[in-house]
């Protein structure tokens, strides 16, 4: 069995560092490092981590974008420049499409909204684990068959395969605000929750739902054209 991920929490609101910390502890094949409250805080850190156990000692960063000294996408930056190859997860309320897509691009590995489930949690560090995993198992070369094996495992639910014109971020969005929600949601209030058109709206959750990620029923009851509803299928997930 492999040595477990050591995880660095980096998180200023006590509360959600506590909870956050306490996700790691439960979550197989992962180790709780150190918990940061300040961006200074984590790169001191991961500094320090990196004299004690060379440069692989924190092998994943849970990373809040507001924090009260640096910005998180500060924080990927200066772990980038500083050579660390260190796996960062953004676990932040911050919503903005502009941010997370700067965010993407910087290297996250994952992207989560709070607030979130312990199970959302566990998904995404399970994505991150096998990833890992697969980078540890490839040869110092490797053919593209196991460069798109390895990527695959860090995509979300539906994203394989993904049509032309559809983007992950948004996809990521929209099965964010799926599994959040208590009910099922038509396309007209995934329109309004996250500023999209109506097409484009139906047009993912049609996704999801040729993928078996949610389900998809009728509408009674409402005014107007038919209207169908898409409730997250966690049985397809577990």
């Amino acid at each position: 069995m492999s040595d477990p991920i050591r995880v660095l929490v980096v998180e200023d609101e006590s509360i959600a560092a506590d909870a956050h910390a306490e996700y790691v502890r439960r979550a197989e094949g992962f180790e709780l490092a150190a918990v940061a409250r300040t961006g200074a805080a984590a790169l001191k850190l991961m500094a320090e981590s990196a004299r004690d156990h060379d440069m692989d000692g924190i092998g994943l960063m849970l990373l809040d974008m507001n924090l009260p000294d640096i910005h998180g996408l500060d924080v990927i930056h200066r772990v980038r420049g500083a050579g660390f190859s260190t796996g960062i997860i953004a676990v932040t309320a911050v919503r903005e499409l502009p941010i997370v897509q700067r965010a993407v691009a910087a290297g996250v590995a994952q992207y989560l909204i709070k607030p979130f489930t312990f199970a959302a949690f566990n998904e995404k560090l399970r994505q991150f684990q096998l990833f890992h995993e697969n980078m540890a198992r490839q040869p110092s070369t490797i053919n593209q068959s196991e460069v798109d094996k390895t990527l695959a495992a860090l995509r979300s639910p539906g994203t394989a395969n993904l049509p032309k014109g559809m983007s992950e971020t948004t996809l990521a969005a929209v099965v964010d605000l799926l599994q959040r929600a208590p009910d099922a949601v038509s396309a007209t209030e995934v329109m309004a929750q996250l500023g999209m058109s109506r097409v484009t709206a139906r047009r993912y959750l049609e996704h999801l739902a040729t993928d078996g990620s949610t389900t998809r029923t009728p509408r009674y009851g409402t005014p107007g054209r038919p209207e169908y509803e898409y409730r997250w299928s966690a049985r397809k997930h577990q």
